[in-house]
């Protein structure tokens, strides 16, 4: 990477195919995923497919168990073993790529390393020199609102913050496509609600591509452009909605009558795949207690 003084950041266009057919960012097809346990083989996600577009958020949502983080480290390259294919701009991928930020549940800062220290990180790894680095770093940790905090360490940051600070460092990357595998769930309401304000803020300036696993519907009505309903494991594609509301977007939108007939219409096809996993936890509770 072009070590420049000044802080570069990306802008997602839409690419086209011969005949103008416009090329999807991202393209999971058919991915099936098996693992062998003790009971005998587990389908996780049983053809399994995705498209997103250029720019566009996306979310998945399902009930616990149905192999919603199966999917992200399967698109992320951290696993494999399974048939299908991810595509990347049309380019067939397997492992990481460099297109691919990756944003996990847990924060993932270094205690030691101070918040620029930390965003700073993997532009140090790739070799870029110390006052480039540091000025990509100081933008995008503007970006995510801690302009102020740079010098701080983990420790002296609230949850919120040190998310923020490891969505700052993915960023810094400057990655096409966002992979983001529940990133606020350990978060309390209000603090999720306006980091999702500030994540959209972000995804809208830089135009990216962004692909949200999560459980929570109000989080995923709030920021995608559409929301993918997956069924109870084994995994597969349920439903497709569309999220007809206005751009700029914030968490004001929760309280219009829109954005509730949104939540109640996942929910309705989320709670019948949700009560078939509570159903078979209960059934292997009895069976686990009946053997005892």
């Amino acid at each position: 990477m072009a070590s420049s003084t000044v802080p570069r950041t990306t802008v997602v266009r839409s690419s086209a195919q011969p005949g103008g057919r416009e090329e999807h960012a991202l393209e999971v097809e058919n991915i099936v995923k098996r693992f062998e346990t003790a009971e005998g083989t587990v389908t996780a996600v049983d053809g399994f497919s995705l498209s997103v577009a250029p720019g566009e958020f996306l979310s998945v949502i399902g009930p616990s168990g149905c192999g919603k983080s199966t999917l992200f480290n399967i698109i992320g390259g951290l696993m494999g073993g399974y048939e299908g294919r991810v595509t990347v701009s049309g380019e067939t991928i397997s492992g990481t790529h460099p297109a691919i930020g990756m944003v996990f549940q847990e924060e993932s800062t270094f205690p030691w390393r101070t918040v620029i220290e930390n965003v700073a990180f993997p532009l140090e790894i790739i070799g870029m020199d110390k006052r480039a680095r540091q000025m990509r770093a100081r933008h995008f940790i503007a970006m995510v609102g801690l302009d102020g905090f740079e010098l701080r360490f983990p420790s002296e940051l609230s949850g919120g913050m040190r998310q923020r600070v490891s969505i700052a460092r993915t960023l810094a990357s400057e990655p096409r496509i966002l992979l983001m595998d529940e990133p606020f769930a350990a978060l309390d309401e209000q603090t999720r609600l306006l980091l999702g304000d500030k994540v959209l803020q972000i995804q809208q300036d830089l135009r990216q591509t962004t692909l949200l696993i999560t459980h929570n519907i109000t989080e995923a009505v709030q920021l995608s452009d559409r929301v993918l309903v997956m069924t109870y494991r084994p995994g597969r594609l349920k439903r497709v909605v569309k999220i007809d509301l206005p751009h700029p977007r914030d968490s004001e939108v929760i309280s219009s009558d829109a954005f509730g007939r949104y939540v109640a219409e996942i929910w309705h096809d989320l709670r019948v795949e949700a009560s078939l996993g509570m159903h078979e936890d209960e059934s292997r509770a009895r069976n686990e207690k009946s053997k005892r």
